[in-house]
């Protein structure tokens, strides 16, 4: 037993047949649930470039709200983005991006009343907000960095809650 499936429980992964092909795990007999995640994660920029992020002086425009909407965009798709992940109805979406403690926050809440997590629509929301602040920003500071992307909480499902 390896120390994936110890930490699981299980003998196999979900996303793996008995070839060892990948595979999208069927949930259609999986009862629907009220399901919600939480992700969030930083950009570390100079202190100039979120002076000009905070006066709203990036030519590219608001960047703390293009990186919002990005995120509620990249919820949405997230199954067009990640091979196995299911197209899901997403119920709410809430994504916030502020300067705080010399950095950008960024956090994402994602919610549905379906068969499967929302954890991956709530990382991509991160994720590509995050990704959205470099690329309206790159032409001053080509050394920001996006960090500590992670989920911060999940509620439902059969596998339970998790909190950081």
């Amino acid at each position: 037993m390896n120390k994936i499936t110890q930490i699981l429980g299980k003998e196999k992964l979900t996303h793996i047949d008995d070839k060892g092909d990948t595979k999208m795990v069927d949930v259609g007999s999986k009862p629907q649930s009220l399901r919600t995640a939480i992700a969030s994660g930083h950009v570390t920029a100079q202190p100039e470039t979120l002076n000009l992020i905070e006066e709203q002086q990036m030519k590219k425009g608001n960047v703390l709200e293009v990186a919002r909407l990005a995120g509620y965009m990249a919820a949405k798709r997230t199954s067009d983005l990640i091979p196995l992940c299911h197209p899901l109805n997403l119920t709410s979406i809430r994504v916030d991006v502020s300067i705080e403690n010399e950095r950008i926050e960024i956090e994402a809440e994602v919610q549905t009343i379906g068969r499967t997590g929302v954890e991956m629509e709530a990382l991509t929301a991160v994720s590509v907000a995050g990704l959205t602040v470099y690329d309206m920003c790159k032409a001053v500071d080509r050394e920001m960095a996006l960090s500590d992307i992670k989920l911060v909480k999940k509620t439902g499902g059969t596998s339970g809650d998790f909190s950081l």
